[in-house]
């Protein structure tokens, strides 16, 4: 039970992770638990768009596909250029403390060998997590953006992931909230209520 507290509290760190593209940026801020969890939630809206999956096995790539992050930090585009980060060994050292390590192991190597559909579309999950992020901000007026979308759409794989991109960028980001533009937003209550 120690090895598995453990692994939970390392699991805690990617809470205190920053995504670091954002510097560059210039606006925005998130965590990579705060990227997993919505990485999952897309990863999960494009199984039931794409026939034939294994659900189950997408969302367990998705849940873990940054889970190295919280031993080697999130390396944006720019870092990598510069540095090395020993991901494997990351891995390695973080799945060997718990007796599920391996299928651990075996899903991140999934991810990265992007060599199944489920990998593929949690690849696309993954872009789509940023494309979302990129679309509130840019919505917010950040004006660099549409170009780093541009990027991230040209990491895609599925025709379905491309499609809902496409929808994203088209969405204003406070529509499913603000699309109701009734007298509620006056009076704080709809007639119904009154």
């Amino acid at each position: 039970m120690e090895s598995i507290a453990n692994f939970l509290f390392e699991v805690g760190m990617l809470k205190r992770t920053p995504r670091t593209g954002f510097r560059f940026l210039g606006s925005g801020c998130e965590s990579v638990a705060e990227h997993i969890l919505r990485t999952i939630f897309i990863g999960y809206a494009l199984s039931k768009l794409e026939p034939g999956l294994d659900e189950l096995k997408v969302l367990k790539i998705c849940l873990v596909h940054d889970l190295p992050e919280a031993r080697t930090g999130d390396m944006n585009y720019m870092y990598k250029k510069y540095v090395t980060v020993h991901e494997e060994k990351a891995v390695r050292e973080l799945t060997q403390t718990v007796f599920f390590g391996d299928e651990i192991k075996s899903v991140i190597d999934e991810f990265n060998e992007k060599k199944t559909r489920e990998a593929l579309i949690a690849h696309d999950a993954d872009q789509l997590a940023l494309i979302l992020q990129l679309k509130e901000y840019g919505d917010l007026g950040n004006k660099y953006a549409d170009e780093w979308i541009e990027f991230a759409r040209r990491r895609l794989h599925t025709e379905t992931a491309k499609k809902l991109a496409l929808s994203i960028i088209k969405t204003d980001s406070s529509e499913w909230w603000f699309k109701d533009k009734s007298d509620w937003w006056v009076n704080g209550c709809s007639a119904d209520n009154e």
